[in-house]
């Protein structure tokens, strides 16, 4: 992919980290984009560090702007960004808790689509991977903001995929299931890690969702669970 210019929102995290690696191990140039990230986070030549609050609209579309002008074009978008937030009954649920969830999981992935798939079309071969969660498919007590903008956003992505097929763009989400990564384990030290799904495996597959090989994949909402869940 050494002649690809990826894009990866949430560049810095428990899953953003991952897949950052594998994208430079490729030899794409790869702009890690998060609300706080600099550019010795990742020693790679081919990486640039892009800091921005994508849960708002102009600083995104600058954003974008400024890495077409840049490298003059956009090959992927990985949005891996969002957020999680449960533990209320709907009833419960505060203004605030609902907001987040909204802006985290949706109104930033809808922000970055929409400043990104220009770009993306005039590739030839965009691709689109976004991660939702396994939780989107089916609903779940005490986690209705976080179910709800995440299942919103599965539909959002094969609803790009509709429209964007004919200029070659592909676009999936990837439903992951509980990650073992560090923030998980602070929240679950009683779990049983060894039932997680690894970070990397995760990686893998969004890695596969951006190569030609994946070309005629779109507009799927892919589950992908720990080994023994």
């Amino acid at each position: 992919m050494s002649d690809r210019v990826v894009l990866i929102t949430g560049a810095k995290g428990g899953l953003g980290t991952f897949v950052t690696q594998r994208f430079l191990a490729t030899g794409a140039t790869v702009v890690g984009a998060s609300r706080s990230i600099a550019q010795e986070d990742f020693s790679a030549p081919n990486f640039l560090a892009l800091p921005v609050d994508f849960t708002k609209s102009a600083e995104v579309t600058r954003a974008i702007g400024s890495v077409v002008d840049r490298y003059r074009r956009l090959d992927v978008l990985v949005h891996v960004l969002g957020g999680f937030a449960g533990g209320k009954s709907v009833a419960e649920t505060d203004d605030g808790m609902w907001e987040q969830m909204r802006d985290l999981n949706l109104t930033a992935a809808f922000y970055v689509l929409r400043a990104a798939i220009p770009h993306l079309r005039k590739s030839g071969s965009g691709r689109i991977v976004a991660v939702g969660s396994l939780a989107a498919v089916e609903p779940h007590a005490g986690l209705g903001a976080y179910v709800t903008f995440k299942s919103a956003l599965a539909s959002l992505v094969r609803t790009v995929a509709l429209e964007n097929k004919d200029a070659g763009v592909t676009a999936n989400v990837v439903l992951p299931g509980t990650m073992d990564t560090p923030a998980n384990r602070k929240a679950m030290p009683g779990a049983d890690f060894s039932k997680w799904l690894k970070p990397g495996d995760v990686a893998d597959l969004i890695l596969w969702l951006a190569d030609e090989r994946a070309s005629k994949i779109t507009g799927t909402a892919i589950p992908i669970d720990g080994p023994n869940a």
